[in-house]
Order: C-alpha cells, then structure tokens, then sequence
C-alpha cells in the first residue's frame, strides 16, 4: 500500500539548490531581516539547502560573523511567517553565514568582497557559483554593478547571478540606462529582477488553472469574458516611508509593474512548453498587445487619488500631506485606477479595471473576472439572471480562488441565487504555502528565471504608464480626494460607470 501523498509534488522536493554563495548588499537593511534571512532559513529548515551554501552579508556597519548571526537570529525569530523557528536547525544554518563592511561607492571595498569570497568559497565549498542581491537603494544598483565587474567578480568557474528590486528606474528612459549599466558587467540571461507579487502562489496558480483545465481555456477570451478587475488595496498608509513615497506614486510603485504583471500571466497566450523563456516571451508579448492611451484618452481612462485625514474606528489618521517627511503641497497619487484594453485577437474590446491604493477599507489583492451574462433570460423575473459569473483569484491575505454561479434556492418555484465554490490553499492542501520569497531566491539559485521579470517587458510596461504619468504630472488635481478608510475617489466610480461597469467591493 503506497503511502505517498497525491496533493504533494513529488518536483517540489527535486529542486534542490547547488552550491552557491548569496552575497547580499545592503545586509543590515529591513528586507534582509524581514525577508530574505526568514526565507533562506525557511530552505535550510526544509533541507533544501546544500552543506556547500554560505550567505555573505555586506552593509557599511561594523560587525564581526558572529555579531552579525546574532542580529540575524533575532530578525529570523522575530520574522519567519508560519513556521517554527528550530534552535538546532538555525546552529547549522548559522554557521553559513559571514559579514564584511564594505560601501558601494568604494572600490576597494569590491577588492574586499572578492578576497572574502574566495575565503568562503575555500571553506564552504560553494563551487565558484555567486549569486549578488542588491537590497540596497535603486540608485545604487549601477555602482554595485560597475564594482562587482570591476573586482573581477563577475567572472568565475561557477555562475554569477544578479538580483534587483524594484523600481526598475523612474521612467522609460532611466529603466534603459540601468539596464546597460547591468548588461556592462551581466548577461541579460544572469540578471535576475524581482517581483515578488509573481512569487505569490495564487499568481502562479493562474497557469495552473488556465493551462491545466480544460474546462476553464475555452472560456477565456472576449466571447465568454466581459471584463477583469484587478485590485491592489492596502488599509495602511505610507508606514514611515513618506520621503520615498512622495517620489514613487502609486502608479510607479504598484501598476507599472506589480499589477501589470498580473495583467499580462492573467491575459496571455499559452506557451508552447514550461520553460523560462517560452512562458516570459508570451507575457512581454502581451505587454506590448497593451493599448498605449493618446494623452486626450488618459483623463478619461485613469484616475489618481490621494488620502486625506479621516476618524477610523474611534482614531484620527492623517492624510497623506501630514505624514511625516511629507511635503504639505504633494500632490503624489497614493490611489490610481486605469482602464487597459489589449488590442489582440483574444481580448479585443474587454476592458482591464486596475486600481491600487493606500489607506484603503482593507487590505486585499484579486482578480475579478465577469462573464458574460446568459443569452436569454429564461427564468424572468424569478431568475436574477442579471447577477453575472464571476471567477475570483484571491492573492492576499488568504490565497484561494472562488467561482460564483447561480443556482436555485430550495423550495417551490425557480428562484435562482448567487452562490460560490470556493478553493483555499491552506484547507485544501493541508500543508503551508512558501513564501514568495522562498519561491524566488530558489528559482534564481537554481537558474530558473520563469516568474522574474525582462528588460522588454519593462521596457513595455513603462510604455503603458508613461503617458499617464505625463498627463497628471501636468494636471493639478483636488488632493486630496478621498477619505482614509474609503473605496476611493468618485471619479474611479465614474470612470467604469461610463462602461456600465462597477468596481466590486472585496
């Protein structure tokens, strides 16, 4: 009798990772300790991590190893989501990481870095294979670039890999230039950019559930769909990061490419086979099919907001323009909403809803997709035949996917109801999700770029936004324009109205 569990993926296990160093810059900033360290140690509790594995931490602060294990310790303790933290599991794992102070803009401090990865390379037995993660300012990516190549670093026996958060520059013309600041020193091929939302397991479940049933692939083109919504709401504000914030803009932070990311593995084509390449050339194919809005058709389509003061559950909260390290005239756009259509075969004429904000009533990431309603109404007025299909892929906080259909209520007579199906990973699956995280850092150590993001679909996705960008940049808008705590401007409202559409409330 086989004991082997059918809802477990035997594949999963395979993908072990090589040996390898993960050099991290900027090591003692809050995404190392909140993220990445939580995350590695997480593969190290699951075995997922070679005996020839190291972590080489490096940030401007003094700090021997064993100072920096201890900070480690309690940010892993303090962060890992889920899970146990096991004293015996972190001794081992403890004893692969290393720290060096070094600044970026110093090129000395490059010479030092390839001497102390020599050093562990000699006694971790790594193999020569490095991966970079640049968790630093975006302004320093191109200068950790020119140092790596500068030491030598880029070149080696093993592979050498570059990882980078977002933004990928401000602008068109920005994103391009960091590029051939990367391509300088990496390969397109060895460049490795992050997008954690792609790391989500309901976004990759997307081509599960697409390509993997065939009842759901016939139904997804212009015949059958009527419009997607894509929602990214966050009821908290700025959290502290009022400076950076100021700068970046909803619209930057969150559409151009998170959502537009979404957009594209919601709406593309299917691959020809599971590879790297073959699934990211069909979503950067879709990016480009995106409608690019004339500026006369941006006020029309998009919409930008900005939270003012409110009264939330007995507190006041400040608006935008009283947070700290924020300018009193700003006129950044902490909401936005836009309407895409994709000018192709399968989606013309279907519009694409994507809005994103800050203090929002909560805080919920999906996709709503609504179907045609039936052709004719059979049931008349017992019917509620009006109520249409809707098939929902909830990201966050609770990753699942709901389909809701009608069905008649018990009873004499043909009254029909909305009901709803309803898939959830946790109760379905009986075992906890990775962390997106996890899910990235190990594809990029094992080389599997797949849910990573390309120059061209950056260069695409700028392309969509920029004359948005250009056209409320010159426009001064009422900020702020809604409440804390609410759905929104009125104009978001308005902007579907004028489709005969609604924004569905989560």
């Amino acid at each position: 009798m086989s004991l082997e569990n059918p809802f477990q993926d035997p594949l999963r296990f395979e993908r072990r990772i090589p040996e390898c160093t993960v050099v991290i810059f900027g090591a003692n900033g809050d995404l190392t300790k909140r993220k990445l360290l939580p995350a590695l140690y997480r593969l190290a509790y699951e075995r997922r991590l070679s005996s020839g594995f190291a972590v080489l931490g490096v940030s401007r602060t003094p700090m021997t190893d064993d100072e920096f294990r201890e900070k480690m310790c309690e940010s892993v303790a303090k962060y890992l989501e889920d899970s146990p933290f096991d004293k015996e599991v972190w001794s081992g794992f403890a004893r692969s990481l290393y720290y060096m102070a070094g600044d970026i803009s110093d090129p000395q401090a490059f010479l030092n870095l390839a001497a102390r990865v020599k050093q562990v390379d000699d006694e971790r037995q790594t193999g020569g294979n490095v991966l970079f993660y640049l968790s630093t300012q975006p302004s320093q990516y191109g200068a950790a670039a020119k140092g790596i190549g500068g030491a030598g670093l880029a070149n080696s026996k093993g592979w050498r890999r570059i990882v980078i958060e977002k933004p990928f520059g401000h602008d068109l013309a920005s994103a391009r230039e960091l590029s051939e600041k990367l391509h300088e020193v990496f390969r397109e091929s060895d460049v490795y950019r992050i997008d954690h939302y792609l790391g989500k397991e309901t976004v990759q479940n997307i081509l599960a559930f697409r390509f993997g049933n065939g009842i759901f692939e016939p139904l997804w083109n212009r015949r059958y769909v009527n419009s997607v919504q894509i929602t990214a709401a966050e009821s908290i504000g700025v959290e502290g990061r009022g400076a950076y914030y100021q700068e970046a803009g909803a619209l930057r932070d969150m559409i151009q490419n998170h959502l537009l990311q979404i957009m594209a593995t919601i709406a593309m084509e299917p691959s020809a086979t599971f590879q790297p390449d073959a699934v990211r050339d069909e979503r950067a194919k879709l990016l480009r099919t995106i409608r690019i809005l004339k500026p006369s058709e941006v006020l029309e389509n998009s919409v930008p907001g900005q939270y003012g003061p409110a009264r939330i559950g007995g507190a006041d909260v400040p608006g935008f323009r009283q947070e700290p390290g924020v300018d009193a005239q700003a006129r950044t756009d902490t909401y936005a909403a836009a309407t895409f259509f994709v000018d192709n075969w399968r989606w013309a004429g279907v519009p694409f809803y994507i809005r994103t904000g800050k203090r929002l009533p909560k805080r919920v990431t999906e996709i709503a997709i609504q179907f045609n309603s039936a052709p004719h109404a059979v049931f008349g007025e017992h019917g509620d035949e009006t109520t249409p299909n809707l098939l929902i892929l909830r990201i966050q906080p609770e990753e699942g996917i709901s389909l809701r259909f009608l069905s008649k209520r018990p009873g004499a007579g043909m009254k029909l109801r909305p009901v709803s199906m309803d898939f959830n990973y946790g109760s379905s699956f009986g075992e906890r999700s990775p962390t997106a995280y996890e899910t990235l850092l190990l594809d990029a150590m094992i080389g599997d770029a797949t849910l990573y993001t390309r120059q061209d679909m950056v260069e695409a996705s700028w392309a969509v936004v920029e004359p948005i960008l250009g056209v409320w940049q010159e426009q001064k808008f009422d900020f702020p324009n809604y409440a804390a705590g609410t759905w929104g401007p009125k104009e978001a409202d308005e902007m579907l109205a004028r489709h005969g559409h609604a924004w569905r409330r989560p």
